[in-house]
């Protein structure tokens, strides 16, 4: 994943280049539209119709902006946020901050083997634990047997399908749009809503997206020895991550949506996946209900590998090294996150709000994430004269407390 003096790529910002430099985010976008996100959004839309699509809103704009700043730390550095936090943080923080990562990491991944096992039920029948078991097996091949440009492919793939799945539900189903148009923009907190917010939150902005991206986008082998290219790139970089998530935020925006129309609008609350599947099939057909589970699948599989590849980073990174799922450490972080999420799943009774629950997890760690990403990009030692500027460092501070501040709104709606 490491830049070297061969294969260096030098950006031309002409025609259709900026086509080549299209997949960085869309694998960060999948991490976004994971079957966390699906429990998240459904349990939004079915309990309290448009009124927290907001929250949607609220967490893409943050994503786009700490996203991109995080890319910036991999262009301009040519370290992941896992090695720049333990080359440049003091040990004991170091660990603090990468340990809970991969405790994120855990929970992201248990989300994305539950969703595509939840799916597989839906299918064929096969048993949760069967299905998270056969998930597993199927996302380790893929990342221990393929390069990565092959499986970024595969990932857009499976964003397209996902995308043109809901495409087709939502062409099923009456949409308020004025309604939703307001929802969109107007933040409303209902009664009994935080748990549900805060998940939104924890499965839009997650940490081990921000590790990932900054591991990622080395990928394009580019020069850092030249300013030119250097900003070439970071406009590149902005408009992947601007485009990839637009298509996240329409994605999740989407799921609220349906689950609005269909089951809000029914008075139906929804309370596991397998239920949402069943109850679309006579409120809009058999193929409704395929279609939904199929989406379903492919977002389990994507989001699980794309977790592996983070939690392959993150650890790495604890040791100095980048991202390569031939060495031993990456391999390592794979299946520490893989196989412990595996572990936990056969433990948990519910799995709908074991998803609900593992988002709220993420949000919780994810403060600690920022304020690492934060210290590091406006560092002149770490960024030289890329660092963060007065304004954009305090952008992400605020962004940063409106997460902590969620928080504690959080643990105290729980007493």
């Amino acid at each position: 994943m490491k830049k070297t003096k061969k294969n260096i790529h030098h950006p031309r910002l002409s025609g259709l280049e900026i086509l080549k430099y299209i997949g960085p985010g869309l694998l960060v976008t999948v991490g976004f539209i994971d079957p966390g996100n699906w429990a998240s959004n459904l349990a939004a839309g079915a309990d309290y119709g448009y009124a927290l699509l907001w929250m949607v809103s609220l967490s893409t704009v943050m994503l786009i902006i700490l996203q991109h700043n995080v890319a910036h730390l991999g262009i301009v550095t040519g370290l992941c946020l896992s090695e720049a936090a333990t080359a440049y943080l003091k040990p004991f923080y170091a660990r603090l901050a990468l340990y809970s990562a991969m405790g994120a990491s855990v929970s992201t991944s248990l989300a994305e083997i539950l969703g595509g096992a939840i799916a597989l039920e839906m299918l064929f029948h096969i048993p949760v634990r069967i299905g998270a078991v056969l998930v597993s097996i199927f996302v380790v091949i893929m990342l221990f047997t393929n390069t990565y440009r092959v499986i970024e492919r595969w990932i857009i793939a499976f964003v397209s399908i996902i995308g043109l799945s809901f495409i087709y539900e939502l062409s099923l189903v009456h949409i308020d749009w004025q309604e939703a148009a307001w929802a969109w923009v107007a933040p409303s907190f209902p009664k009994g809503s935080m748990v549900v917010i805060m998940s939104v939150l924890g499965a839009v902005v997650m940490p081990h997206n921000l590790f990932l991206h900054s591991e990622i986008i080395q990928s394009r082998q580019w020069n850092l020895e030249d300013d030119t290219v250097i900003k070439k790139q970071l406009r590149y970089e902005f408009w992947d991550t601007f485009l990839s998530m637009m298509i996240g935020w329409a994605i999740n925006s989407a799921m609220i949506l349906l689950a609005a129309a269909t089951f809000f609008a029914h008075g139906t609350s929804v309370s596991q996946l397998q239920d949402a599947s069943i109850l679309l099939q006579p409120l809009l057909g058999n193929n409704a209900a395929v279609i939904f589970a199929v989406a379903l699948l492919f977002a389990g599989i994507a989001s699980t590998i794309t977790s592996g590849m983070a939690a392959g980073s993150i650890f790495a990174g604890i040791y100095k090294e980048p991202y390569d799922i031939k060495d031993s450490h990456s391999r390592r972080g794979v299946l520490l996150s893989l196989v412990i999420a595996l572990l936990i799943i056969m433990l948990v009774s519910d799995p709908f709000m074991g998803l609900i629950y593992s988002q709220m997890v993420l949000s919780i760690q994810l403060p600690v994430t920022i304020f690492l990403q934060v210290y590091l990009t406006s560092s002149e030692k770490v960024m030289g004269k890329y660092k963060n500027c007065p304004s954009t460092r305090w952008i992400l501070y605020i962004l940063g407390g409106v997460v902590t501040f969620l928080n504690v709104m959080l643990v105290a709606s729980m007493f």
